[in-house]
């Protein structure tokens, strides 16, 4: 573990210590009992504010839950961490707390996010129009990030479906090398970890290849503009933002998983706004 390492564990554990009542009050559930804040007249401020796409499911996987996995949980915490972490303003609510969006992908206020994060896009089909409007969103110079898809059923789901909207022939889905910018924005990640859900890891008595052998390795594959610079990230057999979402949760999951899952978040929301 590096020395710079060490001190984003440090910081990261007094945050959570300090703030750990806030998030178990507010927001230490899911979305069977929240629901989405979706975009109003008065949501976008010119600050940075969490978008997290909203699509129509066509098919399950096991553990997820369509566009709301890890919802709202990630999104808060994230927010709150990049805000003490970084010098990104990050925009509020009048009651203080961070201006997360949840953002059909039809809606025009997509074109205000400067990225958009689609948790469990494995099981996702875009309509015709989302297509458009999708396209539109990324060559404009817009952001996606999938994370949380498990499994090749999976994958293949999610390429085939950002195939019709950036064909593979224009723009090939590739691997993100440890090389890569995106690797060392904020914090040098020599390699994409494997995040299992906490559910599983707690059934497993600590694994984190969800579906066996099918996952056992995680993957950062990505899709670059004409100029080379990534417009769509997918971290697949991993869970980032469960790091994200489970923070006050379970001391030793903590340790293990959320200062990975914050460095490789906060890195690649940087390189989104900075590419």
């Amino acid at each position: 573990m590096t020395r710079r390492t060490k001190i984003f564990l440090l910081v990261l554990l007094i945050a959570a210590t300090a703030s750990a009542q806030e998030w178990f009050r507010g927001y230490g559930r899911g979305f069977n009992r929240v629901p989405p804040r979706l975009p109003q007249t008065d949501s976008y401020d010119g600050k940075f504010s969490f978008c997290r796409g909203m699509f129509t499911q066509y098919r399950g996987e096991a553990s997820g839950s369509g566009w709301s996995t890890d919802y709202p949980d990630a999104d808060v915490n994230f927010s709150i961490r990049l805000s003490e972490l970084t010098r990104v303003s990050v925009g509020k609510q009048p009651t203080g707390d961070p201006n997360h969006i949840v953002v059909p992908l039809s809606h025009d206020y997509l074109f205000n996010c400067p990225y958009v994060l689609m948790s469990d896009a494995g099981t996702l089909r875009f309509s015709d129009f989302e297509v458009e409007r999708v396209r539109a969103y990324l060559l404009k110079g817009g952001f996606i990030w999938v994370d949380d898809s498990w499994g090749s059923t999976a994958i293949q789901s999610w390429e085939r479906e950002i195939g019709r909207v950036l064909p593979a022939n224009e723009y090939p889905v590739h691997d993100v090398q440890p090389g890569h910018p995106i690797f060392r924005m904020m914090f040098d990640v020599p390699r994409l970890p494997q995040i299992p859900s906490i559910s599983y890891w707690r059934r497993s008595g600590g694994g984190t290849s969800e579906r066996g052998y099918d996952t056992d390795t995680a993957m950062f594959r990505g899709i670059s503009d004409v100029h080379g610079n990534l417009m769509v990230v997918m971290t697949h057999n991993t869970d980032i933002s469960d790091a994200w979402e489970r923070e006050g949760e379970d001391p030793e999951f903590f340790y293990s998983f959320s200062p990975d899952g914050y460095a490789v978040g906060l890195n690649i929301v940087l390189y989104s706004m900075a590419y």
